[in-house]
């Protein structure tokens, strides 16, 4: 339930810090007195979006506190959890948003920062707001159907039954594409070959390309390097190269040495130098013939690199990506040469899951069909109290021609406010009183089925006076039995019946208007004055006299 709420600088509301008990709260105040700014600052504990406008004019920022107690944490906390969040310590679950005028927004979850998506899920969990139009929903089959099904509790059925439809819708979609494929030529059958071909012939893998590319990067120098090596080979064994201008000199150097023998040490020296000069030639074009045998392995490694360039082009970079388009390939090839083949399967896989959709949607439309009748008869005990005392509710579930997203059947809600006329769709004789009649009644039978602890309700007596206000106020009372209920109201008889009462009040006497908001359940003075006021005139002694009865009772 919610402990506390502190509101700064919100709209006209310059600071209020309020407690509050469960059960019912009546809120109320004159039109425009700034009722909406209470609900205002929920909704923003709540998750939902605002700009700058809501703050207070002046402000450098509006703020709202809230302190909410939940009497088993369990599930709250395993929401915490998910998001990453602190849990509840002794139940108590803080928030705070921050709108600042100048710098970013500021959301804290007991006390650690938040996004506003993770206040909008902690929001599911606590509060639910219904509002002025509510009552226009009901004229929705998708509503009623929806309202139906969290009477019957149908949340685990509806869940199996998505399972198997979405499974169905799939298997149709998917045979569609195939029967309505155009058919391949001959040309484009021998393309897609040659590209599943040209790509299972490189088997790539993520080691393997990688192996590839360092291999390749390390080899496509190998030309350069045989010529530099045959060029230094050349130089010095080739036909003009070192080793045949020395072998002239070494004759002349053998001549010196015939007519000065004390010149041998230089010709040895010389012959030493011709031999060393032999051999590292020799040694130069051992090298250029192995990095010839090196080339031809470059030339295999360029021509896998130029494929796998190829691939990388038409496929995408990633070996992933590639492999992707290979499966593609071979399945647009597999149904091309098994068209039929393929779609006969398809039909058998598409007539199972129907058959299984269609066993689950009986299973929910079972569970409707009880509960539309118990539904119905609750919520006629409902409006009958709330002044139709003839009237006629009725549920009739509408069959559908092929299952849907929620199921094989919808439903209508049917209704008739006079005795001796036929029951009708609500869309095609309810007026906006009766509608709100309608959906007052259903709420006061669905509440006890909503988890959620705070429920707000605004102005959901519009369109209603007189003694079924007084009715109306005994509904909230109820539902304020097993939650808490937050009501703003503009009739006397609702207020009356509230067991914390919350006073909304303009002051414009001054420079700028200034809201309040203060409880007055504590000084049965005010709640009288309060209450005569709401009846018309909080000084007239038939007000103030039929306020204190409305207490009394």
């Amino acid at each position: 339930m919610l402990q506390s709420l502190r509101i700064r600088n919100l709209a006209l509301l310059e600071e209020v810090a309020l407690d509050f008990e469960a059960g019912f709260t009546a809120v109320t105040g004159e039109t425009g007195a700034g009722k909406s700014i209470l609900l205002g600052a929920l909704s923003l504990l709540a998750g939902e979006r605002a700009d700058k406008t809501v703050i207070r004019q002046g402000a450098a920022a509006a703020e709202v506190e809230g302190s909410l107690y939940f009497a088993a944490p369990k599930e709250i906390d395993a929401v915490l959890e998910a998001l990453e969040l602190p849990p509840c310590e002794d139940g108590v679950l803080l928030l705070k948003r921050s709108l600042p005028r100048e710098k970013a927004p500021k959301i804290t979850v007991n006390g650690s920062l938040a996004t506003l998506a993770a206040l909008q899920r902690i929001g599911e969990h606590w509060v639910d707001f219904h509002g002025p139009s509510e009552p226009r929903r009901l004229l929705k089959e998708a509503c009623q159907l929806e309202l139906l099904d969290l009477f019957a509790r149908n949340s685990a059925a509806l869940a199996a039954y998505g399972v198997k439809y979405r499974d169905w819708r799939a298997l149709r979609t998917e045979r569609e594409g195939v029967a309505t494929a155009s058919q391949l030529s001959a040309d484009q059958m021998d393309f897609l070959r040659q590209q599943v071909a040209k790509i299972e012939a490189l088997a790539p893998t993520e080691e393997g390309i990688e192996a590839l590319e360092r291999d390749y990067q390390r080899l496509s120098r190998a030309q350069e390097l045989i010529g530099l090596a045959e060029i230094l080979a050349g130089g010095l064994t080739g036909d003009e190269g070192l080793q045949g201008r020395l072998a002239v000199l070494l004759r002349e150097a053998r001549r010196l040495e015939s007519l000065d023998p004390s010149s041998r040490a230089l010709s040895e020296r010389l012959n030493a130098a011709a031999v060393e000069l032999n051999e590292l030639g020799a040694e130069f074009e051992a090298l250029g013939q192995q990095l010839q045998s090196d080339a031809e392995q470059a030339e295999q490694l360029a021509e896998r690199m130029n494929s796998w360039l190829d691939v990388k082009r038409r496929h995408g970079p990633e070996v992933a990506g590639v492999l992707a388009a290979r499966d593609e390939m071979q399945r647009k090839l597999g149904g091309q040469s098994d068209r039929e083949g393929t779609l006969a399967r398809f039909d058998r896989q598409i007539a199972a899951a129907e058959k299984e959709v269609r066993a689950e949607a009986k299973v929910l439309r079972g569970r409707r069909e009880q509960a539309a009748k118990e539904l119905a008869r609750a919520a006629g005990r409902g409006i009958a109290e709330l002044g139709f005392k003839k009237a006629d509710f009725s549920i009739r579930l509408v069959p559908l021609a092929e299952p849907g997203p929620a199921g094989d059947c919808g439903c209508e809600f049917l209704f008739s406010p006079n005795v001796g006329e036929p029951p009708l769709p609500l869309h095609r004789i309810a007026s906006s009183g009766e509608l709100a009649r309608v959906m007052l009644a259903l709420k006061a039978v669905l509440a006890d089925l909503d988890d959620v602890p705070l429920l707000v309700f605004d102005e959901v007596d519009a369109n209603v006076g007189g003694e079924i206000g007084s009715v109306v106020g005994e509904k909230m009372a109820e539902i304020a039995r097993n939650h808490q209920v937050l009501c703003v109201t503009h009739l006397p008889q609702v207020a009356a019946q509230a067991t914390c009462h919350l006073v909304v009040t303009k002051d414009q006497s001054k420079d700028r208007a200034v809201v309040t908001i203060a409880p007055i359940q504590a000084s049965r003075k005010a709640r009288v004055a309060e209450l005569a006021r709401m009846l018309g005139d909080r000084k007239a002694k038939s007000a103030v006299a039929h306020a204190e009865e409305l207490l009394g009772r």
